[in-house]
Formats: C-alpha cells, structure tokens, sequence
C-alpha cells in the first residue's frame, strides 16, 4: 500500500460523471493489439480490476464471451452500467461494486485481467497474489497506462496547449501543496516497482508493448474542466463549499490560456505489460 496513506471510499467521489469528457483516450489500436498478443477470439473471460466507468472493459467486450468489471465507487459502477447499456452489450457483461482487496468475490476463474491505471492504489502484494490465483492456467495479467515518457508538444497546430502547470498551481492554492487522495494525502506519491510486485506474485515476463497514439485532439475549457474533475487529487468534494470559486477561477485561467476556447492536444500511447501465470510466450 502507500506508505502513510489508507485507502477510503472517496478517493474517486464524484469523478466518474467527468472520466468520459475529460481522460485522454487510450491508443486507439489498444483492443487490437491486445487481441493479436493474447490470442483473443471472442471466448474466455476478462476481469477488469478497477474498472472505473469502464474505459477499458467496455472497448474489450467483443474480444471475450463475458466481461467483469471491478470497482469499489458505486458512481463508477453506475457509469459503467449505462454506457454498457447503451452499447447493447449488457448481457455479456457484470458490473461489481468491490474492492480488489475483496476479491475472488465468488466470480470464477478468467483468462485475462486488466488494470487501467489502478494498481497503484491497492494492496498490490495481496491482489497480484489473488488474481493470480483466479487466473487460468496460461492466463495473463494486462498493466495498462499512457506512456509517460514521449514528448507530445503542440507544434505547429492550430492551438494553444493546454496549461497544465497553472492548472496544478491553482489547484495546490485551494488544496494545499501535498497532493490530496480521499480523505488523506499523498506525501510521497502513488508506488512503483509494479515489476518486482508481480514477480513476488508468481507472474513470468513482463512482455512490452508501446501501442501508438499521437493523435491531434481539439479540447475545449469544457474538456479540461472535466478533466480536471475527473482526477481523484481535485475530485469536485475536495473543494467543499469552495468549489464554484475554484471553478470560476479555472475557466478564468482558460480563457486566459485560450480566447479562442480551443485547445490542441496530442493523444498519448499507450504502454502494456503483458505478465503471465505460466512461462513467457
């Protein structure tokens, strides 16, 4: 766990009406990707832990027969539940309202399991060893995130980039300068080291792969004010009674930023981990 920090629920509060509007997009060749490198065909089932509104799970769900998402806030579970309606896919999928610490949670066994950006805040030891145990022979545990070390610069498009460093600054005038997590702050940041984790666990590899994004996205202050919203270290209930100044304040510094009300942006890739219950393949 993080060393001087306690999980509670609400971490994420209030975020996951913002997540589709305001995250940056996975590469859009993440599905694909992940179907050629883990064999997918339609069958098996997936286990997505830390599902959130289901950014992941609900771009997976023709790869398996059944997906399962996992997630301890019940805004996200709600979420995910809509969006899987909305795409008619509702009886091929579940939605449970659990902490990963909970798990197996009677749900059987699966072929795959997917962290998007969300093993770093949980007792990482106890679930890697658990979901190991409901992992497959010749299962894979999937570690998903953007590539946090490519340049993305906003050269020669049509657009001011977004600010994120004045939009740090302002969110550390009303939260204060340690970056906040729940009821709790983050003294020394979220853990890494998810290799030596997962190898403790009884995981071969990990295999590597950098799927591309790189492409130009339009954001409009609407866009960066949810995205700002969606992030567990300025979800709006941090704010208490001060969040409509800290919003005014916000889209006064966009403005600023970008008259116009547009922003250009360039999509992240995406980097996978590709660990496994058996030898590496």
């Amino acid at each position: 766990m993080v060393v001087g920090w306690e999980w509670d629920d609400t971490l994420f509060a209030g975020t996951a009406a913002y997540y589709e509007r305001g995250r940056l997009p996975y590469a859009p060749g993440l599905a694909d990707a992940l179907a050629e490198e883990l064999r997918l065909d339609g069958r098996g089932r997936l286990l997505d832990v830390g599902c959130g509104p289901g950014t992941i799970a609900l771009s997976l769900v023709r790869l398996f027969g059944e997906v399962v998402g996992v997630d301890p806030d019940s805004g996200m579970i709600a979420e995910v539940g809509r969006g899987a309606a909305a795409r008619g896919v509702g009886a091929r999928t579940r939605w449970v309202r659990a902490r990963a610490e909970d798990l197996p949670a009677g749900l059987g066994t699966f072929d795959v399991a997917t962290f998007g950006q969300s093993f770093h805040w949980m007792d990482r030891d106890l679930v890697a060893a658990t979901v190991r145990d409901m992992l497959r022979p010749g299962g894979a545990l999937v570690h998903i995130a953007d590539l946090k070390t490519e340049p993305r610069t906003v050269d020669g498009m049509p657009h001011p980039a977004v600010p994120y460093a004045d939009v740090d600054d302002l969110v550390k005038r009303y939260l204060g300068p340690v970056r906040r997590a729940g009821r709790g702050v983050l003294t020394q940041g979220t853990p890494g080291a998810e290799d030596e984790v997962l190898a403790r666990a009884g995981f071969s590899g990990p295999r590597r792969l950098v799927v591309p994004g790189g492409q130009v996205l339009e954001r409009t202050h609407d866009d960066v004010v949810a995205w700002v919203f969606s992030m567990s270290f300025s979800a709006p209930h941090l704010f208490e009674g001060r969040r409509d100044d800290f919003e005014t304040d916000l889209r006064r510094l966009l403005r600023e930023a970008a008259p116009s009300g547009r922003f250009s942006e360039r999509a992240p890739s995406t980097e996978v981990f590709v660990w496994r219950t058996g030898p590496a393949v």
